[in-house]
């Protein structure tokens, strides 16, 4: 058999590329088994809610198929895991009316709670101060079109949720190799305050009397493999209201060493991170 030739090979590995996403912000919630009252959260960003701050970036109605969007694969890494927030709901009706039932009839209607319930209580669970970073792998033409989206979205978008506007920037851009190398490539993405605190913490640990800027941290990291030992149920099929549908994939987890971005004493590297086009509001935030 004759070996394909380099212009080939080389054309076969500019197809698939690598879609860098920074998801940030003051509030996330990455549900994967909530439901009725009780709206819980992941401990990192589930796939579905990936996808779908993709296809809301591509201007894509929630009835529309996912098809192109199916076969991408994912990685995260926990930059920073924030911690859990415990948000309490009361829900009423501002006329006065009791509140109607969670289920719809077969015309669609719903019926009013019997006996008459006037107030509902519901909890919610978020991720506050967390950043991760999002690989997402797959056809080079198709990340292009998705990184333009990403920067000029169609419609808002959100971390997991309506009420949790992500910080900018969003997209890091496109990048080569495969999910693992990337996310071993990208510099330590977490907030300004959550860096100096781990600076100033090496600092102590080492008897220091000035903070001690190390070059490598190691964070947590999931990688979609067909071969992984782990199994998630939040790969989405359809976000149809009246047919929403999601399947299992296979992940892998493990640590990554990857640079921390501190300035170190033989170069010349500026601290902080390249700031965001336009107006933040989160930027006095340390983000």
């Amino acid at each position: 058999m004759t070996p394909p030739s380099t212009s080939s090979q080389g054309a076969q590995s500019n197809s698939q590329a690598v879609l860098l996403l920074r998801l940030a912000g003051p509030l996330q919630a990455w549900g994967s088994r909530s439901a009725f009252n009780r709206r819980e959260t992941n401990a990192e960003p589930t796939k579905s809610g990936v996808i779908g701050l993709l296809a809301a970036a591509a201007g894509r109605a929630r009835e529309e198929p996912l098809d192109e969007l199916l076969p991408l694969r994912l990685g995260i890494r926990v930059d920073q895991p924030g911690t859990l927030l415990r948000d309490y709901h009361t829900v009423s009706d501002y006329r006065g009316r009791a509140l109607p039932q969670a289920g719809v009839s077969a015309k669609g209607l719903q019926r009013p709670t019997s006996p008459p319930k006037h107030t509902h209580v519901t909890t919610r669970y978020y991720l506050q101060d967390a950043v991760f970073l999002a690989a997402v792998g797959g056809s080079r033409e198709l990340m292009k079109t998705l990184d333009h989206a990403v920067r000029a979205p169609a419609f808002p978008l959100a971390l997991g949720r309506r009420s949790c506007p992500p910080t900018q920037p969003i997209s890091l851009g496109l990048r080569e190799g495969s999910l693992e190398d990337v996310l071993g490539d990208e510099p330590w993405q977490a907030s300004r305050r959550a860096r100096e605190q781990y600076a100033a913490q090496c600092g102590r640990e080492r008897d220091l009397d000035r903070p001690l800027y190390p070059a490598r941290i190691d964070r947590s990291v999931t990688i979609e493999d067909p071969e992984g030992d782990d199994v998630l149920h939040d790969s989405p099929v359809s976000f149809d209201p009246y047919a929403r549908s999601f399947t299992s994939r296979r992940v892998r987890h493990g640590w990554l060493s990857i640079p921390t971005g501190f300035p170190q004493p033989d170069t010349n590297v500026t601290d902080g991170q390249d700031e965001a086009a336009g107006h933040d509001p989160f930027a006095l935030l340390g983000w």
